[in-house]
């Protein structure tokens, strides 16, 4: 499979080896400087912006993705900047992002294995502050179905790789990575990484090593299609 021809000449040079074709992965996509003033902002948010979930919490910032379309809200200039930036290297075919989600994972929580979904374009991007991911990536059950060599449905037996997210990481997934597969990340206090990690080439760790995590905050930031502009709805009885 090609790359969209929409992705910078940058970004094509960052694509995973032995991942899907439109798995790609910069180590250092902001600086150290850039990824303490996000951490600040983030922790400045008004605490009625914060939703707790069970195994992490979360700001959302954009509107609420809906079937029916999002109410499209102003995101800050501190996260405009950055969907400005991941949106320069064409991965939304042309379309600048438009929501964001700020995801808080502690020591010990994580996220099980899910699919984003239709409501947005079919890309996820997300930028890894103040510590390491671990990303894994399983196939779904649905594509199982007939496969008689499939005796099996238990997720370690799905489990077909996994990333490594340093912090001030950004990692783009396009087509069958987001389409096909599912992603989570396991509620573990320590990673062990293993030969399925597929994006340890040119890093510090390597297979065999044991990381401890701290407290992670992603930025996953995606363009929502389907908007209803807020002024088209005023006067309305």
């Amino acid at each position: 499979m090609e790359h969209p021809t929409s992705i910078s000449q940058e970004l094509r040079q960052f694509v995973v080896p032995g991942a899907p074709p439109t798995v790609y992965y910069i180590p250092e996509f902001i600086s150290a400087e850039e990824e303490a003033y996000l951490l600040q902002q983030v922790y400045q948010s008004p605490k009625p912006k914060w939703t707790q979930l069970s195994g992490r919490r979360l700001q959302n910032w954009g509107g609420l993705p809906h079937p029916k379309g999002m109410l499209e809200e102003k995101i800050p200039a501190w996260l405009d900047n950055y969907c400005q930036k991941v949106s320069s290297h064409g991965a939304f075919d042309g379309k600048t992002a438009n929501h964001v989600l700020v995801n808080e994972y502690k020591p010990g929580e994580g996220i099980m294995p899910h699919e984003d979904g239709p409501l947005y374009h079919p890309t996820v991007t997300t930028v890894t502050l103040g510590s390491h991911g671990l990303l894994d990536f399983y196939m779904p059950v649905s594509r199982l179905e007939g496969d008689d060599n499939a005796v099996t449905t238990l997720e370690e037996d799905r489990h077909l790789f996994s990333l490594l997210l340093r912090p001030r990481s950004l990692l783009v997934l396009q087509d069958d990575a987001y389409q096909n597969l599912l992603h989570g990340i396991g509620a573990r206090e320590m990673d062990v990484l293993t030969d399925k990690v597929l994006n340890l080439r040119g890093a510090v760790a390597r297979p065999g090593e044991t990381l401890t995590r701290g407290t992670r905050v992603s930025l996953t930031i995606r363009h929502v299609p389907k908007v209803l502009k807020t002024k088209l709805l005023l006067g309305r009885r």
